[in-house]
């Protein structure tokens, strides 16, 4: 919503990766159970280790994922020590949530699984031309993900109940307007400042090192002078959107598929109705709720005799606030929008009948069905492009799902090269020269679980193929190492003017440091300093585009100390003098602003409530990691 966390991400990207990405992946660890075996211990929750296999695992599922998700996602950020950290952070959380929900004794009905699944895109793509689900593709598709149907629906229904845990949290917490308001004076809050930078650049053309300093810094950095591991490979890829574009359709079939499911394409039936409801607690005794059914039954007899004095009888005699001033009346909605008794009796009813008293969670209800309102049938034409993409990737998954063994079992059983694989299924092997381990980004051969499989020791050794890795959905790929370049130093004769320029950059960043702390000690004693630009007013809203080091250093000065002195180290880029003058109020914004900053504060607000209760839950339930958290990089060293 503040246009200034743009300007911020590096900050922000530490806890976007915790609470943006989701923990659930579709196709997640079955159980616990087989990770039993050996391995030390990186996280305990209630005294249960989590072992650096399953970290190692989950990590490795996550960048898959996300790797699909963002095919140009720099391979680097999955593969850093801050990513596979928040994986472990994420792995803990589960384990910390899974416990608490086993505590609160909270869990998800079938009727709720049912529902996420079917609003899973990956099953809906299994159905069938009528609408069932293909269960033998649906088996092989968990299957090759090493799962059962039973342990698949197990963990959604595990993940599911897990939410329920902080989410009512989170949906109720907020902050009053005047403490948001402090809180968002004060973040926008300006600094007027003057700023001297020296650019370390501006130092290069005073460093001319001979020769014997070029050897000298070489033999003191030659893990930055290294030529990486490198293998040219090929590889063979089975892909269900490739079938899928193969595949040609018969005109009967797709009329027929249209016969079937026209209703579906042509959308949700609508009904409105009208209701009389009377309250009952869920604690209510059972005389207290025998009254009320009572009630309920005079009503309905009254009815019964006069069906017109329904708008009048719910005026008078209606619980619902929200409808008992419209006689009733809760206008038009769909399947999914009221509670399963209500909804199965309003959609077994004719227009303008009036139901059998209906018990829910709220009450005794008496409903009258007011209107239908049915969707205009759509013409085959209208469809006929979507009916026949269902089709074809309904097909290209079937397709697929008898292909995959056939693949895995070729490229394993005829280990020696693909070309056996791809004749009996008719692909392309493909090549690739100079294949690194971070891979190539937006292709196969970025994913983690497929460069484990072609660096690992024994592809490597032997040039034999790789095992069938699932590196997309619907997607398995096969490699074979041609050949293999070690990893290994390079000649100092290749790699002189690199290490020339590397050693020119560090002395003048030394220079400009040396520099720009002379000028600040020049300032602090009151002396003119070189470079210092005219005044500027700062904010975040506003950086004038200052270095984030230089804006971070000008808004942290203390007001109550002003003028302010501030010497800022800026990595590989010099140094900065920072002399701030002023602090000066936020800006005026409009009320419309305002109104969207609050209701963002607010979203910050229930998150850091949210974190608290999950804070107070492990302690609770004694989560503890047992790896050191990486120390990200500073973005610039003040003093």
């Amino acid at each position: 919503m503040f246009d200034t966390i743009r300007h911020h991400k590096k900050y922000l990207m530490g806890f976007l990766m915790i609470l943006i990405i989701p923990s659930f992946v579709l196709f997640g660890i079955e159980g616990y159970s087989r990770f039993n075996e050996g391995g030390d211990a990186v996280a305990t929750v209630d005294g249960h280790k989590i072992k650096k296999v399953e970290w190692d695992q989950a990590h490795q599922q996550e960048s898959q994922r996300l790797r699909q998700a963002m095919p140009q996602l720099d391979a680097k950020l999955l593969d850093s020590d801050e990513a596979r950290y928040a994986t472990l952070e994420r792995l803990v959380r589960q384990r910390v949530l899974a416990a608490a929900a086993a505590d609160l004794h909270l869990y998800t009905s079938d009727t709720r699984l049912a529902r996420d699944l079917q609003q899973n895109e990956a099953i809906a793509s299994l159905r069938k031309a009528d609408g069932s689900l293909d269960v033998e593709v649906y088996r092989q598709l968990l299957a090759r993900q090493g799962l059962t149907p039973e342990g698949f629906e197990a963990s959604v229904r595990a993940d599911l109940s897990q939410r329920q845990v902080i989410q009512g949290l989170l949906a109720s917490g907020f902050a009053t307007g005047e403490l948001a308001n402090v809180s968002l004076n004060a973040f926008f809050e300006r600094r007027e400042a003057r700023v001297a930078l020296f650019n370390s650049g501006d130092f290069a053309s005073r460093v001319n090192p001979s020769d014997a300093e070029i050897e000298a810094y070489y033999n003191a950095n030659t893990a930055q002078f290294q030529a990486p591991e490198q293998v040219d490979v090929e590889y063979l890829v089975l892909d269900a959107a490739a079938l899928e574009k193969t595949i040609a359709l018969n005109e009967a079939d797709v009329r027929a598929y249209y016969e079937q499911n026209a209703a579906r394409l042509a959308g949700e039936e609508e009904r409105r109705a009208s209701h009389i409801l009377l309250n009952v607690a869920p604690s209510a005794s059972a005389a207290d709720k025998a009254a009320v059914r009572q009630k309920a039954d005079a009503l309905l007899a009254e009815l019964r005799k006069d069906p017109k004095r329904f708008a009048a009888l719910a005026k008078a005699n209606s619980q619902d606030p929200g409808s008992a001033e419209r006689g009733g009346d809760l206008d038009f909605f769909g399947r999914g929008a009221m509670v399963k008794p209500f909804e199965d009796a309003v959609y077994s009813l004719k227009k303008g009948q009036i139901s059998d008293v209906v018990e829910s969670d709220f009450g005794f209800h008496i409903i009258q069905l007011t209107d239908i309102k049915s969707p205009p049938k759509r013409s085959f034409d209208e469809v006929r492009a979507q009916l026949e993409a269902d089709l074809k990737k309904q097909q290209a998954q079937r397709q697929f799902a008898e292909a995959a063994d056939v693949f895995s079992n070729t490229v394993y059983e005829q280990a020696d090269s693909l070309q056996a694989a791809a004749d009996r299924l008719k692909l392309k092997v493909q090549t690739a020269q100079g294949l690194q381990r971070q891979g190539l980004a937006g292709t196969v051969l970025a994913n983690e679980r497929l460069l484990a499989a072609i660096f690992s020791p024994e592809s490597v050794s032997s040039k034999r193929n790789t095992e069938a890795v699932e590196t997309g959905a619907s997607q398995l790929t096969a490699a074979r190492v041609v050949k293999h370049s070690p990893a290994h130093t390079l000649a100092l004769a290749d790699v002189r003017e690199t290490v020339r320029a590397k050693l020119i950059a560090q002395r003048a960043t030394e220079l400009a440091k040396a520099e720009g702390e002379k000028q600040l000690q020049a300032g602090k004693s009151g002396g003119e300093v070189a470079g210092l630009g005219p005044a500027l007013t700062l904010s975040r809203a506003t950086p004038q585009n200052q270095l984030a080091g230089v804006l971070n250093a000008a808004l942290s000065a203390d007001p109550k100390q002003l003028p302010a002195w501030i010497g800022v180290n800026l990595p590989d880029r010099g140094y900065a003098v920072v002399k701030v003058e002023k602090v000066l109020p936020a800006e005026a914004r409009p009320a419309a602003q305002v109104a969207r900053e609050v209701q963002q504060y607010n979203q910050w607000w229930a998150s850091a409530e949210g974190q608290a209760y999950y804070e107070l839950l492990k302690a609770r339930h004694k989560a503890v990691i047992k790896v050191a958290k990486p120390v990200a990089p500073a973005a610039g060293e003040v003093r």
